[in-house]
């Protein structure tokens, strides 16, 4: 089969099972998103925020996208913006992989780095610089990942069905993190209907709030992290956490060896955030007393984090050697 476009190639990634891992009882399934064309699970999402844009009439022919992101976001919407012949500015913190900012230049992306040791509210957090923006440049159009319904709906008419079809509509439980939530709300939505015992499990950073939010309802003072693409200060208004059973705490020395042996025992090069996942993913599968079989998601690339993760000289810096 011979694509047309490389906007064709999104979606329809591999499913892998993990056999040189300890998985404890549990079979563990990896859906290998990446293995999109722009290396991440967010392609998808972008495809479906701007063709949904398109399709409204808010977003027209030379206008400019913008879009807030720490990076695979950013990367999805790049690779389609340029493939369809918009501008596009990305306000992006500080904290994001140099790889990644040289991938975006690379397609032409006005790039704008803003702190990360800010919090919402802030005018130099990265959401609400981005917001300024579209407000300022006529003809702009702000994807807003973290409140689009198009985002969800990629997964839910999209990742969920490949799930359902790949495994014969067997899954016990989905490992996600959440960064804008919209992973975690589609899937559900389409589960919720097709099978509402698969169990969802978050996998997420230490420091990030959201595990308190599913074990207490609250949360308290935020800490940082060094993963990329999940965990949050706030709660993203995509993100549905009543159905969540289980919520795991992986540090960043955690996420980035479950990473580095992901390479090693299975060979695939993932990065910081399928490392939070997988480690997530391991814990769940290693308490359980009974056979489940468990999926969970190679987010991006690990191409992305060589300097970083990777790179044994970046993690001795960062005590984490």
């Amino acid at each position: 089969m011979i694509a047309d476009s490389v906007l064709d190639l999104i979606g329809h990634t591999p499913l892998l099972r993990l056999n040189h891992l300890d998985t404890g009882c549990c079979e563990l399934l990896l859906k290998l998103e990446n293995q999109n064309p722009g290396g991440s699970i967010k392609d998808r999402v972008a495809l479906s925020m701007i063709e949904q844009a398109e399709r409204s009439g808010r977003l027209r022919p030379g206008g400019t996208i913008i879009e807030a992101t720490a990076g695979n976001t950013g990367l999805g919407l790049a690779l389609i913006a340029t493939q369809k012949g918009y501008p596009l500015i990305l306000v992006v913190p500080d904290k994001m992989s140099q790889e990644k900012i040289f991938h975006l230049r690379a397609l032409g992306v006005d790039v704008r780095l803003t702190r990360s040791d800010v919090t919402k509210g802030h005018p130099d957090y990265y959401q609400d610089y981005a917001l300024r923006l579209a407000a300022d440049i006529p003809g702009s159009f702000y994807i807003d990942q973290f409140s689009n319904p198009a985002n969800p709906l990629a997964h839910a008419t999209g990742t969920a069905v490949e799930l359902w079809e790949q495994t014969g509509g067997h899954i016990d439980a989905i490992v996600v993190g959440v960064g804008s939530g919209g992973t975690l709300g589609g899937l559900q939505q389409f589960f919720h209907q097709h099978s509402p015992q698969t169990e969802f499990v978050l996998a997420d950073p230490c420091g990030s709030i959201l595990a308190d939010v599913v074990e207490h309802g609250r949360y308290g003072e935020v800490g940082s992290w060094l993963v990329e693409g999940i965990g949050e200060d706030f709660v993203p208004p995509l993100a549905d956490f009543e159905r969540v059973q289980h919520a795991y705490r992986i540090s960043d020395r955690e996420a980035f060896t479950t990473a580095r042996a992901l390479l090693t025992h299975e060979g695939i090069l993932a990065g910081s955030s399928t490392g939070t996942l997988l480690a997530a993913a391991l814990r769940y599968s290693q308490a359980q007393n009974t056979p489940k079989r468990v999926v969970t998601f190679a987010c991006d690339s690990g191409n992305k984090y060589l300097s970083k993760m990777f790179n044994d000289q970046w993690l001795s810096q960062q005590n984490l050697a």
